[in-house]
Formats: structure tokens, C-alpha cells, sequence
């Protein structure tokens, strides 16, 4: 084996500007599969917290089947002092407790239904990025202020603005009507048209009173510090809930299944462009052993002349195309993680993308997230790829005639 790897080496550098032109784009492949693959993941991560703090949270405490199914009387006693009891358990103040209805919202002018959220203001902020995205006005001043926040697209539709009173109109807890005003404190532009149009905020004091719900509300959202702490958290806080088995602890994968299912499609669908670069690399290996092949010719007809069979030289040739790939995967492969790393540190921005952050309140910067998986799957199946584009020029040699192959020129 040691002979073979010894001759596998000096046949590379027979021709060196060939070799390093096939060693060049595996390592070009490899740096840009390791990087993209980052890059890609970090994009997800950062897709599914700004997804998930617009709203929804990494995770929610709900009534078992609320999410299935959200009815009003499907609520949960006691939401207040249960995410305060949540908040101090974790020393986490990203928790918060809120309340949902349906209710038509009245101005003078026109009426427009829409989905009303009840929420903690002093805890709200942390779970979501809605109350940062006000762009006119306030938000709002107590737990019991009679004050509503709405969307840019209903303030036009209602055609009202910041301290104008509104209407709303809606069923009750116990199936009762409810009926209020509110003052138009603030106004928010999420860049979401159904948001801004659908959904508008009280705060949850003044929600329980106005539709009747006493101390009770519908969720409370839980913000984890990264993906990686949702199961650990989920689960946690599970046990908390272990003698009330109304209550279940969904996590951002069953409140948002689409959001998934479009990452894994984004996902699959790069992976025809990596597939491309990665036939590519494969077909620069097969001509560069195929050229190797026919230019050796003579010198492998020799040697099976001499008794080396053809199993050994195919040996050969595949052994040459395992350093020549190795090298190509370890050069390529420490440029990518040099790159990824220090981006992955530091961040980078494309233009727009800091104005896009201050108008939508999401960060100004992009880090890809160099994993085990990021560094070893597009370099992995390059070089997995460059060993079977080796098998044909190996097995050729199968059928290569001793005397026909010395008499070639």
C-alpha cells in the first residue's frame, strides 16, 4: 500500500499545472459549499427567530387543542400570575402572557373585523417585535389603559390616527356581548399587509374587562435565548405543568408548521445548484484520470507485460484520485472554515439590508453558522463523488491489451 501511495504521488505531479487545475476546483468547490451550506443555515436561524419574535414565540403554553381549534372559552385561568411564576422559574423576563378575540373595530367613517391580542406591556417587547415597529404615537401606558394599538393598512382603511377613539365590538368570554372604546395610542408598520390590516393590540387588563375573561387569557409566549435551548425549555417547563393536564407546551415547529416545511423546500431546492458545482468537480476528476489513462497507455501495458495485474494499477489510479481529492477537501476545506468563522463572528451586510433592519426592527447584520454539518456535508459528497468519477478510468484498464497498449504511441 505504502508503494502504491508512493507511486500514486510522483504520477500526480507528472503534469502539475493539470493536477492543480482539478486540486483548484475542489477546493474552490469545497470553500463555496462549506460557506453557502453556512450561510444557508445561519439564514434559517435568523428567518425562524425573526418569524417567530414577530408573533408567535419559540414556544407557547395553550388549553390542549386551542391551537387546533381557538375558541374564547378555551382559556387559561390564572395567565397573569402563571407567567409571572414561568418568568421567575427561568430568571427569564421573556415570557408573556396574552389573550386572543375577534371583534369588529368601529370609527366614525367605516367598521373593519379583525383579530384583537391582549397583552402584558411590560413584557410584550421581549417577546415579540410588533410594539418596536411603531412608527407613529406610543405604546401603550399601563396594564389597564383603555388604549388600542393598530396596523398602518386598518388606520387608513378606518381612516383614523393616533388619539382618535375606536369602537369594538365583540363576543365575550361566557358568549356575552362586549362592547368598548379605545384610544388610538400608536400605529405600527410591520411590511406584513395582513398584519397591519388584521390585527391590532390592548392591553390585557383592559381586554379581561372588555370581554369579560376575568383573570383568564389564551397563551403565554416563551422566548428561548437560541433554537438550541427550545427542547431543554420546553420540557422544563412541561414538569412545571405536570399537575395541570389541561395545559400543554407547544413548540414553534407545531405553531408555525408551514415555516418549516418552507425551509426545507428552500433547502432541497438549493441543493440542485450545489449538485451542479459538485458534477462539475466529478467531471474535471474523470477527464483529468482519463487524460492520465491514454497518456500512460504504454507504461501500463509494460507492466502488465511484467506480470502487474490490472486490479493493481486500477488500485493505482483511484489511489491517486483519494490524495488528489484529500488535498483538495483538506486545503479547501480550512479556507472555508477560516471564512465562515470569522464572517460568522463578525457579520455581513448586503446593500439595503441596514435600512430594511431600522424599518422593520430586525438585526442589520447576517452570520452564517459553521456546524459539524455545514463542514462536512458539501465537502463530503465532492470528494465522495470525485472517487466514483475514478471508477471508469480504473476499470478501462481491465480491458486494456498488454501488446496492443506497448505498441501504443
Amino acid at each position: 500500500m505504502t508503494i502504491i501511495l508512493r507511486m500514486a504521488w510522483r504520477n500526480l505531479w507528472r503534469h502539475k499545472r493539470r493536477t492543480w487545475l482539478t486540486v483548484g476546483a475542489m477546493i474552490f468547490s469545497n470553500l463555496i459549499l462549506i460557506f453557502s451550506i453556512s450561510l444557508q443555515l445561519g439564514s434559517y436561524q435568523m428567518m425562524i427567530n425573526n418569524t417567530l419574535k414577530s408573533y408567535t414565540g419559540h414556544m407557547q403554553i395553550q388549553r390542549e387543542g386551542y391551537n387546533d381549534e381557538p375558541k374564547m372559552r378555551s382559556s387559561i385561568d390564572a395567565v397573569i400570575p402563571l407567567a409571572k411564576e414561568v418568568r421567575s422559574l427561568f430568571g427569564s423576563e421573556n415570557v408573556a402572557a396574552r389573550a386572543v378575540a375577534f371583534a369588529m373595530t368601529s370609527s366614525e367613517e367605516r367598521s373593519y373585523g379583525l383579530q384583537i391580542i391582549g397583552v402584558e406591556p411590560e413584557f410584550e417587547p421581549n417577546v415579540s417585535t410588533l410594539p418596536g415597529l411603531i412608527n407613529k404615537g406610543r405604546y401603550f401606558s399601563g396594564i389597564n389603559a383603555e388604549e388600542i394599538v393598530i396596523g398602518s393598512v386598518l388606520a387608513r382603511n378606518l381612516r383614523v390616527d393616533t388619539g382618535d377613539e375606536v369602537t369594538l365590538l365583540g363576543s365575550g368570554h361566557d358568549g356575552s356581548f362586549a362592547a368598548g372604546i379605545a384610544i388610538v395610542t400608536g400605529i405600527f408598520e410591520s411590511g406584513v399587509a395582513e398584519i397591519d390590516r388584521n390585527m391590532a393590540q390592548l392591553p390585557i387588563g383592559y381586554f379581561q374587562t372588555l370581554f369579560g375573561m376575568g383573570d383568564r387569557g389564551h397563551n403565554i409566549v416563551i422566548n428561548a435565548p437560541d433554537l438550541s435551548q427550545v427542547r431543554p425549555i420546553q420540557h422544563a417547563v412541561t414538569e412545571i405543568l405536570a399537575d395541570n393536564d389541561e395545559l400543554v407546551v407547544l413548540e414553534w415547529e407545531q405553531l408555525q408548521p408551514g415555516l418549516k416545511q418552507a425551509i426545507q423546500a428552500d433547502f432541497t431546492s438549493a441543493w440542485f445548484m450545489y449538485a451542479v458545482l459538485i458534477v462539475l468537480v466529478a467531471f474535471s476528476v474523470l477527464n483529468t484520470q482519463l487524460m492520465s489513462v491514454l497518456e500512460r497507455t504504454r507504461e501500463f501495458g509494460v507492466m502488465m507485460a511484467l506480470g502487474v495485474k490490472p486490479a493493481r494499477l486500477g488500485s493505482l489510479i483511484i489511489t491517486e484520485t483519494i490524495v488528489m481529492s484529500g488535498l483538495g477537501l483538506a486545503i479547501g476545506a480550512v479556507l472555508g472554515i477560516v471564512m465562515t468563522w470569522y464572517l460568522s463572528i463578525v457579520g455581513f451586510s448586503y446593500p439595503g439590508m441596514e435600512e430594511m433592519a431600522v424599518r422593520f426592527n430586525l438585526p442589520d447584520r447576517m452570520y452564517p453558522s459553521l456546524s459539524f454539518l455545514s463542514i462536512m456535508l458539501g465537502p463530503g459528497i465532492v470528494f465522495l463523488f470525485s472517487i466514483l468519477a475514478s471508477i471508469y478510468p480504473a476499470v478501462r484498464l481491465f480491458f486494456l491489451q498488454p501488446i496492443a497498449a506497448m505498441r501504443a504511441v
